[in-house]
């Protein structure tokens, strides 16, 4: 029987006529099992529409440079993402430029198209609140939140510069004494730390001299060479540096001391500076992905996640779990919209 007889009523009724002759209780055995096999078939067929894997490579576009926190966190889920079955492959890709713009426009020439991942961070909001970009987190699909991470300050080991609080004492004599840098767009996380550091010192942030590097792998040589003062970036950034002895972190923006190898460094907070702060990162997609598409990579990065081997990238790379999934991300980057619509105008990144 084919599965349109199967479902057409009009169907069922001219095999209903032709069985008429049949006794009551066999035609009643018809029916029910004409029932049975038409639900089954009906749950087949929705089962097939909501199954859903790549067909093709899979493209993670990077909006920074090689070496900086993006780039690294594009190549850790590249490999947890080719050993998943039914992914035939994937490939990172840099697109770096305009703070992180160049990325994003080309995840918008992309509508519908699951084959193309790209990161999720902080930058997201505050380039759309500040006016740096015009396209929106709601012109795209986030699709999860796989980490938090904590902002670190920091100077190579022949400056001058010996602590936080020796450096919140120097900007407040004099604001552009000291050359910060960060990287990739204004208002990002970075930047709202370095806001924050100003505040502390009692200093307007735009007072304070900056340079915005397009990764944080060029931002980082550049800080090592002397050419600017301070870094401030991830704390999985530093920690290279840190193994070698190279630099002196003067603090990270967590609430307390992290675990692992950022044991050692103190916190803002604990310096008597309130620069408490964490950013997040994950993956979004194109606009316009179908329902079990969004299912699909909702399943995968939870399975990621969940993992062992996840979890000790998370401690080698000094980020923090913070798995939330597409429909919890989306809640999430409502709600820090508004706080940081509020929190870049408070630090004169914005203006009211």
């Amino acid at each position: 029987m084919s599965r349109l007889s199967l479902r057409g009523s009009s169907h069922f009724d001219l095999l209903a006529t032709l069985l008429q002759g049949l006794p009551g209780e066999m035609m009643k055995l018809f029916k029910a099992t004409f029932c049975v096999l038409s639900c089954l078939v009906i749950a087949t067929e929705c089962a097939c529409a909501q199954e859903w894997k790549p067909q093709r490579n899979v493209d993670i576009v990077v909006n920074s440079g090689a070496g900086g926190t993006a780039d690294r966190q594009a190549r850790v889920a590249q490999k947890f993402l080719q050993s998943v079955p039914g992914i035939p492959s994937v490939s990172v890709t840099n697109r770096a430029g305009g703070g992180g713009l160049l990325a994003l426009s080309f995840m918008t020439q992309h509508p519908g198209d699951p084959h193309y991942l790209s990161i999720l961070s902080t930058g997201i909001l505050t380039n759309q609140i500040t006016g740096l970009s015009q396209i929106r987190y709601q012109d795209l699909t986030p699709l999860n939140i796989l980490m938090r991470e904590y902002v670190v300050a920091w100077v190579r080991n022949e400056s001058q510069i010996a602590s936080a609080r020796d450096l919140v004492a120097r900007i407040r004599r004099d604001p552009a004494s000291v050359v910060f840098a960060f990287s990739t767009s204004r208002g990002n996380q970075n930047h709202v730390v370095i806001g924050m550091i100003a505040r502390a010192a009692g200093v307007d942030p735009k007072a304070l001299k900056t340079v915005i590097f397009p990764s944080g792998g060029q931002g980082m040589t550049a800080a090592l060479g002397g050419h600017v003062d301070v870094w401030v970036g991830t704390a999985g950034g530093a920690m290279p540096y840190m193994a070698n002895a190279s630099i002196r972190v003067l603090g990270i923006s967590g609430p307390q001391r992290q675990a692992g190898r950022m044991a050692a460094v103190p916190t803002f907070r604990e310096q008597g500076i309130e620069a408490t702060y964490f950013a997040w990162r994950g993956f979004l997609a194109p606009h316009g992905i179908s329902a079990a598409q969004i299912a699909f990579w909702d399943q995968v990065f939870a399975k990621v996640a969940q993992s062992d081997e996840w979890k000790k990238e998370l401690e080698d790379n000094a980020w923090a779990e913070g798995f939330l999934n597409s429909a919890d991300t989306r809640k999430h980057l409502d709600a820090e919209y508004e706080l940081l619509s509020r929190m870049l105008v408070d630090l004169g990144v914005v203006s009211r």
